[in-house]
């Protein structure tokens, strides 16, 4: 196995090499629940020697030192801190005596994704139950040592202590004695009133690292000997490589080869290009500037975004294809409503745009892959590799690499393809791959766009009788390419039969209607649900306007009347009271020029209301004054630090994405190369004060990455109404007029 020169998370193997040795420390272990592994309450039998087998989440060493393993990726939303914090509550542990290691891909860890905010609570009993075995352990051998009951002892800051005799002993001190123990079946939890250590502030464990730029992120890989790539790919999605200068490129500067990647018609898999090996990036790149490359751009050569919009305008003006869901005789409900209310919504592709672009090295020798990867999808990653190239599963090693930012993007894993298909041809050598800015623009798994056609009906006392959206979304033929016309399209976005006001209005319809197209697509912060929800909490606003009722008001009643399905209304509820009170509901106090909007939406467990307030001047510039933001996610925040960096980073990420964000498709390719004609949010954009509060129920403990995203955008647009009268319906928000006089 290579060894990069980065100081890499220690992998499964040396980690029972090192914690295996007689005496050299206390190691736990078990499988996470998984397809093919054992329930985690299922803690497997010690081994012969000093270790627990076959994977370890604890190690503790005699001199006190706590080893504790993260398995998820981390990629920015603070998981290498939260889980192992977890075990230490339960462990008993001083924080200042944990080190923090990252876990590589290993199927005995169970899951090890990072993505729908699923980390948490897929985890959350499972580290508590661990600590709490480690911790029983510890006591009983104290108790053995002392020749005391276990239940005269206590454990607390790394040692175990008997307050009878005043007698302590450190967790180093015992370690030698629980290798010897049993395992026992059955732990006692703490009481959540007796947590030290869950519901503090705890800084990230890779801060220090990060701020005095040590290596840490798959960029940073090194190995003895690598090359360097960069790959080709056509800019019309689908398109294949016709023919390339290759021998031109050959004999550049520093590069050792160029070839050909026949690729695959996947759209999110390997696609044909061009890869040129180089002994430097900056050899790779350069060669790259000289390459010439004849491509066939298939039948998707002429898609552009003008066109998709024409079309879903016809399409919109018609009933749906499909019918979704439906509740009641709409029809009848809206040509009997007092008033009603048409309005048509739509948003762009946007990227995800993550700093680190995608990169992986790989090293392919002796028939087996050794990846190290940013991938919030490891497993995927290796699944992906195993059937691409066709190699057993027990031949291809992921390692884990911090990530500059995952999003949903590095939920795909394309990228560690190319690498692995370059280290193929240059067998025995590693290569690291890396993207530039520009392929991280044009061959994203975007965000897709999408088009709303609404009309809602009130009665005379301003209640909504009827509500109807027709939902025209984009499709790819399964196939990857659409050239087998005989295949089913299938929408890259569909509508939620649990999406609110679904199930809360006698008379709705959701409809869906398809338009085919070739861009690649893949999940972005709470897909769906971040643009979802800027349609329907802004028809909302429309709506209680046109009734001439306060908005929370309104939206509370609408909270009422629910019809049946898994939305826990009472929940919800919760938290639009919370945030109205903490933000001071009262859009009236407001003077012309200046608003208040609410809205509130449910994703990923996570219940969540928000308040904006903005100024717009008169020539239209707008300025985000406040975000006020209420969340319910249960019973447990785990580490309140980095709970509120992942709501105050969602407002700042889905003002950005609201604000700016935007891709044009010309040609079946997108126009825009870089942040200079993709804007991202900037400091002076963000609000000037963002309040954060947490609303405790007695529900399972779940994440944040995704939940408080999409109210940010309607919250935004409401609060643009209140203060201007211009309402939003099309993102990005900078294409709005917004001068008042």
């Amino acid at each position: 196995m290579s060894t990069p020169t980065l100081s890499r998370p220690i992998d499964r193997r040396d980690f029972l090499k090192l914690s295996g040795l007689a005496g050299g420390g206390l190691v736990l272990g078990f499988y996470l629940k998984s397809a093919g592994a054992s329930s985690a309450a299922d803690i497997v039998k010690p081994a012969a020697g000093s270790e627990f087998r076959p994977n370890a989440f604890i190690r503790i060493a005699p001199n006190g030192v706590v080893t504790l393993v993260s398995k998820q990726p981390e990629i920015g939303q603070g998981i290498k801190t939260s889980l192992p914090m977890i075990i230490a509550e339960e462990l008993e542990v001083s924080w200042k005596d944990v080190v923090v290691v990252q876990g590589d891909l290993d199927p005995a860890y169970g899951s090890q994704s990072a993505g729908g905010s699923r980390s948490t609570p897929t985890n959350y009993n499972d580290f508590h139950k661990l600590g709490a075995t480690a911790r029983t352990m510890l006591i009983d051998a104290a108790a053995q040592t002392w020749g005391v009951p276990a239940a005269e002892c206590t454990a607390a800051a790394t040692a175990v202590h008997h307050a009878a005799s005043n007698r302590t002993l450190s967790y180093g001190e015992l370690v030698a004695k629980a290798s010897t123990l049993p395992v026992p079946a059955t732990v006692k939890l703490k009481e959540p009133k007796d947590y030290k250590l869950l519901g503090t502030r705890i800084t990230g464990v890779d801060n220090p690292k990060i701020v005095t730029g040590q290596p840490l992120f798959g960029i940073d890989t090194r190995l003895p000997g690598m090359l360097y790539a960069v790959y080709e790919k056509c800019p019309v999605f689908g398109g294949k490589v016709v023919s390339a200068n290759l021998d031109t490129i050959k004999a550049l500067p520093g590069v050792k080869d160029a070839f050909i990647i026949e690729g695959t018609s996947n759209l999110t898999g390997l696609l044909p290009g061009v890869a040129i090996v180089a002994d430097s990036t900056w050899a790779a790149y350069s060669a790259r500037k000289q390459l010439k490359v004849t491509w066939d751009e298939g039948k998707f050569a002429n898609d552009s975004w003008d066109t998709f919009s024409t079309k879903a305008a016809e399409m919109g003006k018609n009933a749906g294809a499909t019918v979704i869901y439906k509740e009641g005789d709409v029809d009848a409900a809206l040509a009997g409503a007092a008033k009603t209310i048409e309005a048509a919504y739509s948003y762009p592709f946007i990227s995800h745009a993550s700093i680190e672009p995608q990169n992986c090295t790989a090293l392919f020798k002796d028939g087996a892959f050794e990846l190290w990867a940013p991938s919030q999808n490891p497993g995927g990653g290796q699944g992906a590799v195993v059937s691409q190239f066709g190699v057993p599963k027990e031949k291809v090693t992921v390692h884990l690499t911090r990530s500059g930012g995952g999003f949903g993007r590095r939920l795909s894993n394309d990228y560690i393809l190319e690498a692995a298909a370059i280290a193929q041809k240059v067998n025995g050598t590693p290569v690291k791959l890396t993207w530039s800015r520009e392929d991280d623009l044009h061959h994203d798994h975007f965000r897709p766009g999408g088009f709303h056609f609404l009309k809602g009906g009130l009665d005379a006392a301003g209640k909504v009788v009827g509500w109807k959206n027709h939902f025209v979304t984009f499709a790819t033929k399964a196939a990857g390419r659409g050239d087998d016309t005989a295949v089913t399209l299938r929408p890259v976005s569909g509508l939620d039969v649990e999406q609110f006001p679904a199930k809360f209005l006698a008379n709705y319809r959701g409809e869906q209607s398809l338009i085919e197209c070739n861009v690649p697509t893949g999940p972005w912060r709470a897909p769906n649900n971040n643009v979802f929800s800027f349609v329907m909490q802004s028809f909302i606003d429309e709506l209680a306007h046109a009734a001439g009722r306060d908005p929370v008001e309104f939206r509370l009643e609408l909270l009422s009347q629910k019809l049946g399905g898994a939305y826990d209304a009472k929940r919800m509820t919760g938290v639009v009271k919370l945030v109205a009170e903490k933000a001071g509901w009262n859009p009236k106090k407001f003077p012309r020029g200046q608003g208040q909007g609410i809205s509130f939406h449910f994703s990923h467990s996570g219940y969540i209301a928000q308040v904006a307030e903005v100024t717009i001047s008169q020539d239209g510039q707008l300025k985000v004054d406040r975000f006020v933001c209420a969340c319910d996610i249960g019973a447990q925040i785990v580490n309140l630090s980095g709970a509120e960096n992942q709501v105050q980073g969602s407002i700042v990420d889905g003002i950005g994405a609201a604000v700016f964000q935007e891709l044009t498709i010309e040609r079946g390719r997108m126009t825009q190369n870089n942040f200079n004609d993709y804007p991202m949010i900037r400091m002076p954009d963000a609000p000037a004060k963002i309040e954060v509060h947490f609303l405790t129920t007695n529900n399972p403990t779940t994440g944040l990455g995704e939940p408080c995203i999409p109210p940010v955008a309607p919250a935004l647009g409401n609060a643009i109404f209140a203060a201007c009268g211009k309402r939003v319906r099309q993102f990005p928000l900078s294409r709005a007029d917004l001068r008042w006089t």
